[in-house]
């Protein structure tokens, strides 16, 4: 998957090379993800511009810790040939995803986590939410969902963050 990261309003710190950590590890465990013609772009920006993504896209006037805008639907993503046409063909659009800076470091503090760790869940959990993974459907696609977070942060070496201790 090729990545094209833009950073706005977040406080100096490897965050390209975190995302493309966290694209590698989910791409083993969501496996249509390893597609080397997919295109995600992902903005780390701040809380005002998530709040107006939030209310124009999803109608809820807050802001959220990150949003996805998938482009490809789930099931042209698992049908996507990775070596169809020649090799000067463009990138297929996977989707987009937004980080708020804010609500990303207050959700760090009160988990009592780093912002680099639950940055990297967040990027993780945008990632499937492009892959066509939802937890708002069911109990059961969020337990789903859940697990693979798990999965992909152990290979990351980043803790459980649903049975994390959070800071009192």
């Amino acid at each position: 998957m090729e990545l094209e990261i833009d950073i706005e309003e977040w406080p100096a710190g490897d965050w390209e090379d975190l995302t493309a950590s966290a694209a590698l590890a989910t791409a083993q465990v969501a496996t249509e993800l390893a597609n080397p013609r997919l295109l995600t772009s992902v903005l780390f920006t701040d809380d005002e511009t998530i709040r107006t993504l939030n209310a124009d896209w999803r109608g809820k006037d807050k802001p959220t810790n990150v949003l996805s805008f998938p482009m490809l639907e789930r099931g042209d993503l698992i049908h996507l040939d990775p070596d169809e046409g020649p090799p000067e063909m463009p990138p297929v659009p996977l989707g987009d995803i937004a980080i708020a800076h804010g609500v990303c470091a207050r959700e760090a503090a009160e988990k009592n986590i780093s912002i680099r760790d639950h940055t990297a869940h967040l990027i993780v959990h945008g990632l499937l939410h492009l892959a066509g993974y939802d937890h708002e459907i069911s109990d059961a696609d969020a337990e789903a969902m859940e697990e693979m977070e798990v999965k992909v942060l152990a290979l990351l070496g980043i803790a459980n963050p649903y049975t994390a201790i959070t800071a009192e």
